[in-house]
Formats: structure tokens, C-alpha cells, sequence
């Protein structure tokens, strides 16, 4: 099993956020988080990429538990994050942007031919290597976003709430470029709003409720669930 997640108590101060959430991501597989707005999914994220320290519980990942590791150790083992809400730098350019998504890497040729592959792959950021993040719109900053988490070279690929504020279309697209990084080796845990969107493209799904695992499936299970249609579709 690539990550283990092992009866994860969280707590901030007294407000206990996650309540022994269990949860497993095998190799190649995109794995979704589904849950309405203070579900504790964007917790349950940065407890697995080291922002924060769980109250009790195990996380493992290929093996090891990673759990008491820095959010820098965490990424070296091979896991980055997509936070919610992009938080690209957008004081720097896109180029400053995405070296500093390499930062753990020694590869000067390495990472220049990685920042050439990534504005292949999204030719916005190439035409704007040079221009200040900040100026892109929400879905290229999406966009250097996952490009820049993708410089680190994970093998586990965290992406909180992608779908979020962005425009029908943009979704569609980004969408498929989490569909390209599967394929293309990544292994992927989804947090989202969006379940129609989610489970589209998830091979199994968990729902989080309160703090809790409510619900467990195929993605295509999920999917077609009455109350998931209902409570998380608005079908």
C-alpha cells in the first residue's frame, strides 16, 4: 500500500477537526475526499503532508510512517501538496515560482528541462515565464500551482479543492491534467467540493462528515449513491 492513513485524531485546542479517519491510496490510483465546506478535509491534507501534527493515529507511507516528519522531510520522501486557494507566490514570476517548487533537488539540468517539459504541457505559463504570477488569472494560477508541486517530482500528489472558484470550462481542463498526471505515474488524493467532478474521475472515494469517514466506495459507487446525488450533487 502506498499511504495508510490509521485512525487519525486531530485537534485544534479543544475543537476536535478529524475523529478516526481511516483511509488508504494504493499506487496509481487517484483517490477522492469529498465532503461539504468544515468537513476537516483540507486537515486531513496537511496532516498527511506534515503542516499539521495529529493528536494520535499513524500515517504510512510505503511502509514508514511519516507522521512526526516535517512538511520538508515529507516532501523529500516524495509527497506534495496543491494547497486550496492555489498560494502561488504572486509577488515572484512564474519561472521563480516554479524552481521554488524544487527546492529539495540538487539537478541544475534537471530541473531546467522539468520547467521546459511544464510550459509544454501548459503553454501559459511558458508565454509568462517572466511575468509576475500574481497577473495570471485564476486558472493559470491553478495551473503553476500543480506545475509547481509536479518540480518536487512526487510520487504521491496531494491537490486540495482545485475545482475551486474557477469557471466551468477551467475545470474541464484542469481536470484533465489530473488525468495526465495518473497516467503518467502520479499517484494522486483529491480533496474536493466538486463530488460530480470528483467521482468522475476517482477510482474509489471516501466521504468525510464532521470529522468522520461516513462513506466508502468506488468512485462510480459513490457516484450513483441517492443521498451522495442529493446532499453533495443537488440531483
Amino acid at each position: 500500500m502506498m499511504l495508510t492513513v490509521d485512525n487519525l485524531w486531530v485537534f485544534y485546542g479543544a475543537i476536535q477537526a478529524l475523529s478516526g479517519v481511516s483511509l488508504e491510496v494504493e499506487e496509481g490510483e487517484i483517490v477522492s475526499i469529498i465532503g461539504l465546506n468544515g468537513a476537516g478535509k483540507t486537515t486531513l491534507l496537511k496532516s498527511v503532508s506534515g503542516q499539521l501534527k495529529p493528536s494520535s493515529g499513524k500515517i504510512t507511507y510505503h511502509g514508514k510512517q511519516i507522521n512526526g516528519l516535517t512538511a520538508d522531510e515529507i516532501v523529500k520522501e516524495g509527497i506534495a501538496q496543491v494547497p486550496e486557494g492555489r498560494q502561488i507566490f504572486s509577488s515572484l514570476t512564474v519561472y521563480d515560482n516554479l524552481i521554488s517548487g524544487a527546492y529539495i533537488r540538487k539537478d541544475k539540468e534537471g530541473i531546467k528541462k522539468d520547467i521546459e517539459m511544464y510550459c509544454q504541457r501548459f503553454p501559459i505559463l511558458g508565454q509568462r515565464l517572466k511575468q509576475r504570477a500574481g497577473f495570471l488569472s485564476g486558472g493559470e494560477q491553478q495551473m503553476l500551482a500543480i506545475a509547481r508541486a509536479l518540480m518536487s517530482r512526487p510520487k504521491l500528489l496531494l491537490l486540495d479543492e482545485p475545482s475551486l472558484g474557477l469557471a466551468p470550462v477551467v475545470i474541464k481542463e484542469v481536470y484533465q491534467i489530473i488525468g495526465d498526471i495518473r497516467r503518467e505515474g502520479t499517484s494522486i488524493l483529491l480533496v474536493e467540493q466538486n463530488a460530480k467532478r470528483a467521482l468522475s474521475i476517482t477510482d474509489r472515494a471516501y466521504v468525510l462528515t464532521t470529522g468522520e469517514i461516513s462513506m466508502g466506495g468506488t468512485g462510480k459507487q459513490l457516484a450513483e449513491n441517492d443521498s451522495i446525488q442529493r446532499i453533495y450533487m443537488g440531483v
